[in-house]
């Protein structure tokens, strides 16, 4: 799918902020989003790239910025593209070229890569499970997070391991009506199932 000619930059952001404050703060699927939310260490970057390579660059720019940015002024960073990636098997094979990049930075230890789609889907799951949702944003996105402040975060909590699986059991419980209240995955609330 070819992007469309024009994105609308603060619609996304606003989507995308309202997707961290509702459910990633909102639910407290990560425990260590809420602090650096209020201290607007958060970066969103929309990106406009018109073929994967360009992506790649805004990937390089973004890196970059947050290896030289003071971590008390910029924590950690979301880089978005709205259109380039409309299936998530195409975003997920696309996931090996933006690890290539913190290995051509020097920066595999330093920075980690999350990924989150709107068709976010775990291999092992059923399609249809409500876990798939712990890692499903408005649009696809990569999440660029310093190690030095996981590690810390891991540190700071007491069981880091238990968060993943209450986030997995937290999305069944709430399942579609649940989801739905939170208006940030329109497919919810477009069906009535």
């Amino acid at each position: 799918m070819e992007p469309t000619d024009s994105i609308d930059e603060a619609a996304v952001v606003e989507q995308m902020r309202a997707w961290i404050e509702r459910a990633v703060i909102g639910l407290n699927l990560c425990p260590y989003a809420k602090a650096v939310w209020l201290n607007q260490q958060v970066r969103i970057r929309v990106s406009d790239a018109r073929h994967i390579d360009h992506f790649l660059e805004h990937l390089d720019e973004e890196l970059e910025r947050l290896v030289t940015t003071d971590p008390k002024v910029l924590d950690t960073t979301l880089l978005v593209h709205p259109t380039l990636f409309p299936d998530f098997a195409t975003f997920n094979d696309f996931l090996d070229l933006a690890e290539a990049c913190l290995e051509d930075h020097d920066l595999v230890g330093v920075i980690q890569i999350a990924s989150f789609h709107p068709q976010f889907q775990f291999a092992e799951e059923p399609e249809g499970d409500w876990s798939h949702y712990t890692n499903r944003a408005p649009y696809p996105t990569l999440h660029l997070l310093r190690e030095a402040s996981i590690a810390q975060a891991v540190a700071d909590h007491p069981n880091p391991d238990a968060i993943w699986q209450r986030n997995v059991a937290l999305m069944r419980e709430l399942g579609r009506s649940g989801l739905a209240k939170l208006k940030i995955w329109p497919e919810l609330e477009d069906e009535k199932k």
